[in-house]
């Protein structure tokens, strides 16, 4: 049974408190089913996504999220869900194709973000990556065009009140010479989830701990510091299983 703290941030997440929320994993503890969690969560509610699906195709996410109680087919049909496969990413060699193909990404979840906003079963809009590593690959390596695009993103949860998720596997870019876009993603982030494995090892019943971290920029924090939460977790087929770290034997 999912504990009251985690539960209540998640949704947090997907309200008015959070607009961009990062994602942190490694190969140890994969924290995919936050990202799925928080995607049901965005649809709920009358709520639309436009998810950029880098890592799997739609069958995958469909398949996942389904048995988490969430059919994302009718999602996408009513256009609540867009869902955009970037496997074949139209960026090209010559100088400034692969800005122009982020460009042009943008204008399109910026017109379903408005399309949204302004139509007749309006509710709240979120913008899912899966993952910014995938994202690189796509751009060819560039780091700036993928920063451009993911600050115009940032932007874009202001100027219509929606919410930004984004995926980062943080050893990727935990050598000095990558970590730049990390630690950017996390000054961008008003709430960062950070999965990681148990400092002691592997556990039977406990696959990872999970940290949330709300940041001080939220306005009703503007003066106190940043709060951490950690909890530990257990995958399971229909989601997840989170409670506090010697709650269970």
């Amino acid at each position: 049974m999912e504990e009251y703290g985690v539960g209540d941030l998640l949704s947090e997440a997907m309200g008015s408190g959070a607009r961009v929320v990062v994602v942190e994993d490694c190969v140890e503890a994969p924290a995919a089913f936050v990202l799925h969690l928080l995607l049901k969560r965005g649809l709920a509610g009358g709520g639309s996504a436009a998810f950029l699906a880098l890592a799997q195709p739609f069958s995958h996410y469909d398949r996942v999220l389904r048995k988490m109680g969430c059919n994302l087919s009718p999602h996408r049909k009513s256009e609540r869900l867009h869902f955009f496969e970037l496997q074949a990413f139209p960026g090209g060699a010559r100088e400034g194709a692969i800005a122009d193909s982020f460009a042009r990404l943008y204008s399109e979840i910026q017109r379903v973000a408005e399309v949204n906003r302004t139509g007749e079963n309006a509710g709240h809009f979120t913008v899912v990556i899966d993952d910014v590593s995938l994202l690189e690959v796509a751009a060819h390596g560039s780091v700036d065009d993928v920063l451009d695009f993911l600050h115009y993103c940032v932007t874009l949860t202001s100027e219509m009140n929606c919410s930004l998720v984004i995926l980062i596997h943080e050893d990727i870019y935990a050598s000095q010479e990558s970590i730049g876009l990390l630690l950017h993603l996390r000054y961008m982030a008003d709430l960062v989830i950070k999965a990681a494995p148990l400092s002691t090892g592997l556990a039977a019943d406990i696959h990872g701990q999970l940290s949330v971290v709300k940041k001080g920029m939220f306005s009703e924090q503007r003066r106190k510091a940043q709060k951490v939460w950690n909890f530990h977790f257990k995958v399971k087929e229909n989601g997840a299983e989170f409670f506090y770290p010697g709650s269970r034997h």
